[in-house]
C-alpha cells in the first residue's frame, strides 16, 4: 500500500544547512569536485521489502562489475529522515531514491543534481511523471517506476448484485447507478481512502487539481474542484460510498478483500496484497470512471533516481541510472517486485507479461502526479483532515481553506 510519510525533520534539516549558509545552491551545475578513475557510488534506497532490495542490490551489482565501478546499496529505515542528516551533514549518498511528494522540498534548497537533460531518451518517459519531477521549468531526475490507481470490482459481490461486465462504470453517472443496485442488495458499494491521494482523482477527473501545473499557484477554489467535492460527498452522505475507517479496515485495499465493499479504487500495489492476505477473492480491475465531460483522470504515484548536488561521481551515477531504468530492466523489476515501467516504450511488453495490469498502465498516459511545491505537508495534512470530514462539510470551504494556506506556504 502506498503511503507518503510526512516527516518534517527533512525540510527542517535541509533548509537549516541552507540557511547556515553551507547549502547545496553553490554546487548547481556541477561545482562539485569529480571523482577520476572508478567510482564507489553509494546507493539509498526506500525499499518495499525483501523482493526489492535482492532485486536493486544485484542490478547494481550486474552494473558495477560490467563498468569496473562499485555500487553499494543500502535499504532505508526512514529514507526522509536518513536524507536530511545526511544533507545537513554535506554527507549525502551519491543515487537515492525520491518520492514525487517529496521532489520539491530537495530541489528548491539545491540538493539534487538537475541530470536528467544528459540521460538518453528522456521523452521516453512518461510526461506525467516527467513533470512530478520537474522545478523551475527543468526536469531534475528520472521516474524510476509508476504507480497508478483504478477501480477494483469483486466478481462475487458483482454478480450478487446483478451486474455483469456490461454494467462495469465508464463515468460518474454510471458509478452512482451501479452502486445503488449494489446497496439496494445490501452491500457497501465503494470503499475509498479518505485522502487526497485517492480523493484527488476526481478533481482531476472534472478538469481541475489543488494547484497550477507549475505548482506555484493555489488553485483550488475552483468550480470545478467544487463540482468534484460536491460529487464524492454525494456518494458519502448516500452511503454509496465509506471510508476504510467507517469499515473497520486500515485501507481500501483491506475493506475490498474482507468483502465489505463491492469496490475500491486502490493502485497497482493492491495485487501483491489481495495475493498474500486475500488469495480466494476474485475481482477485475478497470479503469476509473470518467468525469462528466468524459475526461479520464487518475493519480500517478512515482519516486526518481534523485543524484545528490555533492555527489562526487556525477558522471558515473548518470550512467548507473540509465542502466536501472533501461527497459529490460525495468521489466526485471517489475517481475521481482511488481512495479509498472515509468518508460513508454516497455509498456506493449509490460502488458503483454501482465495483461490483468492493462488498466493501471492505461492510466499511466494519462494519471496526475502530488502536489509539486515545496514547504507544503502542513498544508496537505490540512487538507486531508479536511476531506475526512468531507461528508459533512461544505466543499468550497474545504478548497477556500487549502488555497489560503497553500498561498502563504507558496510566498503569497
Amino acid at each position: 500500500m502506498k503511503h507518503v510519510r510526512l516527516v518534517a525533520v527533512a525540510t527542517a534539516l535541509l533548509l537549516t544547512t541552507t540557511a547556515c549558509g553551507s547549502g547545496f545552491d553553490d554546487n548547481k551545475g556541477g561545482s562539485a569536485q569529480q571523482g577520476s578513475g572508478a567510482a564507489d557510488l553509494k546507493i539509498l534506497i526506500a525499499s518495499s521489502g525483501d523482493a526489492e532490495t535482492k532485486a536493486v542490490t544485484e542490478a547494481a551489482a550486474a552494473w558495477a562489475s560490467g563498468s569496473g565501478n562499485k555500487a553499494t546499496v543500502t535499504p532505508a529505515q526512514d529514507i526522509v529522515q536518513q536524507l536530511g542528516q545526511a544533507f545537513a551533514g554535506s554527507t549525502p549518498p551519491d543515487v537515492f531514491y525520491v518520492d514525487a511528494a517529496r521532489f520539491a522540498d530537495y530541489a528548491s534548497v539545491g540538493a539534487l543534481e538537475p541530470y536528467a537533460s544528459k540521460v538518453s531518451d528522456l521523452d521516453d518517459f512518461y510526461p506525467s511523471l516527467r513533470q512530478a519531477f520537474t522545478y523551475d521549468g527543468k526536469v531534475y531526475c528520472v521516474p524510476k517506476d509508476s504507480s497508478t490507481l483504478a477501480l477494483e470490482i469483486n466478481t462475487a459481490l458483482w454478480q450478487q448484485a446483478g451486474l455483469t461486465d456490461a454494467d462495469v462504470p465508464k463515468n460518474w453517472d454510471q458509478l452512482t447507478a451501479v452502486a445503488r443496485k449494489l446497496q439496494a442488495k445490501g452491500i457497501v458499494p465503494l470503499a475509498i481512502g479518505d485522502t487526497r491521494d485517492r480523493i484527488g482523482a476526481f478533481l482531476v477527473q472534472n478538469g481541475g487539481w489543488w494547484t497550477s501545473p507549475d505548482g506555484k499557484q493555489a488553485t483550488a477554489d475552483t468550480p470545478a474542484n467544487e463540482a468534484a467535492l460536491t460529487y464524492v460527498q454525494g456518494l458519502l452522505k448516500d452511503g454509496l460510498a465509506k471510508f476504510p475507517k467507517q469499515l473497520d479496515t486500515g485501507w481500501g485495499g483491506e475493506a475490498f478483500g474482507k468483502g465489505k465493499a463491492a469496490m475500491t479504487i486502490e493502485g497497482n500495489w493492491i495485487k501483491g496484497a489481495m495475493k498474500a492476505d486475500f488469495p480466494t477473492v476474485k475481482y477485475t480491475v478497470h479503469e476509473l470512471p470518467a468525469g462528466p465531460t468524459g475526461t479520464k483522470g487518475t493519480l500517478s504515484f512515482t519516486q526518481c533516481w534523485g543524484i545528490a548536488a555533492k555527489s562526487r561521481y556525477k558522471a558515473q551515477a548518470i550512467k548507473f541510472v540509465e542502466a536501472m531504468t533501461a527497459v529490460d530492466q525495468q521489466l526485471q523489476f517489475a517481475t521481482a517486485y511488481g512495479v509498472m515501467p515509468s518508460r513508454q516504450s516497455a509498456q506493449a511488453q509490460y502488458t503483454a507479461k501482465f495483461p490483468e495490469d492493462a488498466p493501471f498502465i492505461a492510466g499511466a498516459a494519462y494519471g496526475h502526479g502530488p502536489v509539486n511545491a515545496p514547504k507544503m505537508d502542513s498544508v496537505l495534512a490540512d487538507l486531508d483532515t479536511g476531506l475526512q470530514g468531507l461528508a459533512t462539510s461544505t466543499p468550497k470551504a474545504v478548497l477556500q481553506r487549502f488555497d489560503k494556506n497553500a498561498k502563504t506556504a507558496l510566498g503569497g
